[in-house]
Formats: C-alpha cells, sequence, structure tokens
C-alpha cells in the first residue's frame, strides 16, 4: 500500500493549487513572451549553486507580498498592473505554490508558479 501523505501542509499545497494554472517547465519561456512576470524567489545561495533564472526577476520570499501587491507603497514599479500574469519560481515548485496562493489573495488573480520550479526548468530546458 503507497504510503498517503495527509500532513496539514501537504492538504494546504493541494488547496492552493487547485486555484493555480501552474506553468509547466517548457512554457516558461513562452508565458514570458507572453507578458507573464517570472518571479526568482529562491535564497541567493541556491541561485549561486546553480545558476540564475533568465529573464526572471528576483524577489526575496520575505518580501514578495510587499513588492507585488497592486495596494502596497513598497511594490516595485514592474507591478503596476494586477492583472499580469505573475509566474512565481523557487527550487521545485513548493513554496512557490503557497506564494502565488497568497498574491492571488492580495489582488493579483493571475498569479501562479512554475511545476517543478527551477530544478525541474533546468532538467528539461535549462542548462
Amino acid at each position: 500500500m503507497a504510503d498517503v501523505d495527509d500532513s496539514a501542509i501537504h492538504r494546504l499545497l493541494q488547496e492552493c493549487r487547485a486555484g493555480l494554472d501552474r506553468v509547466e517547465p517548457a512554457d516558461l519561456a513562452a508565458a514570458a513572451a507572453a507578458g507573464a512576470l517570472v518571479v526568482d524567489t529562491r535564497p541567493v545561495e541556491q541561485r549561486r549553486r546553480d545558476g540564475d533564472l533568465p529573464g526572471a526577476l528576483v524577489v526575496d520570499r520575505n518580501v514578495l507580498e510587499w513588492r507585488l501587491d497592486p495596494s502596497s507603497p513598497h511594490r516595485l514599479p514592474v507591478a503596476d498592473d494586477p492583472q499580469r500574469r505573475v509566474v512565481v519560481v523557487c527550487n521545485e515548485g513548493y513554496s512557490s505554490s503557497l506564494a502565488a496562493a497568497t498574491l492571488q489573495r492580495l489582488g493579483l488573480p493571475n498569479a501562479t508558479d512554475l511545476r517543478g520550479g527551477f530544478q525541474a526548468w533546468r532538467a528539461e530546458v535549462g542548462g
């Protein structure tokens, strides 16, 4: 019998992901070309170890909501359109799902994340 994860965090991830139109690694470049804002939330240590995500805006995870919230006085100038698609990227696609769901709650209805995160993108598309 397969081991089923019934932890609270697993249930929360499932709930968050149900509201996301997640981007596949092979489709990330097309999403960016269509105007999506790709946001890399990986810590500096992971970016140094694994490399940068071309074209992504780097925003530390601990300030993401303040930098992208359309109503925040601390929002980045690039986050001026609440209807713009935002693709959050973390290392493996877990914290990005939670972050994207939170961004939706803040008024960014087209926020989503990259399925499998940077590692899946690198394995499929990157170098």
